[in-house]
């Protein structure tokens, strides 16, 4: 039970957490603010009306009463123009469209026969 809560507590703590959005290159900080959810690598972020690609995600711990606690994280970004074309797959987004045979199913890799190319107009679309 004691665990529960702690576990409990620790993810609110968590989504209230500072989270500093830095430019990769060239370096530089593009804010502090807390955001709603925790983007992964991968993952696309709304900037001041900018479009971000997330490239790495640092935590950073505070010692306090003699334990470490997650303190503010940091995420490194690229200006990046978001892909247009993306279906809600298993819980997540993927690139291109889920319904295909062939699609990846990944944030990365829209599929092995048109990995660049647009779905609507691939000829090797096989529905599931």
């Amino acid at each position: 039970m004691f665990l529960c809560q702690v576990l409990l507590f620790a993810n609110m703590e968590q989504k209230s957490l500072p989270t500093e959005v830095i430019l990769a290159h060239p370096q530089q900080s593009l804010g502090l603010a807390v955001l709603d959810g925790s983007p992964q690598p991968g993952h696309y972020l709304n900037w001041d009306g900018q479009t971000y690609l997330v490239l790495e995600r640092h935590h950073r711990y505070q010692l306090k009463f003699g334990r470490y606690s997650l303190a503010k994280i940091s995420l490194y970004v690229q200006s990046a123009c978001r892909p247009r074309e993306y279906s809600f797959f298993g819980g997540r987004w993927v690139l291109g469209d889920s319904s295909c045979a062939y699609n990846a199913r990944s944030e990365w890799v829209r599929c092995a026969i048109n990995p660049q190319g647009c779905c609507s107009e691939c000829l090797d679309y096989t529905p599931i």
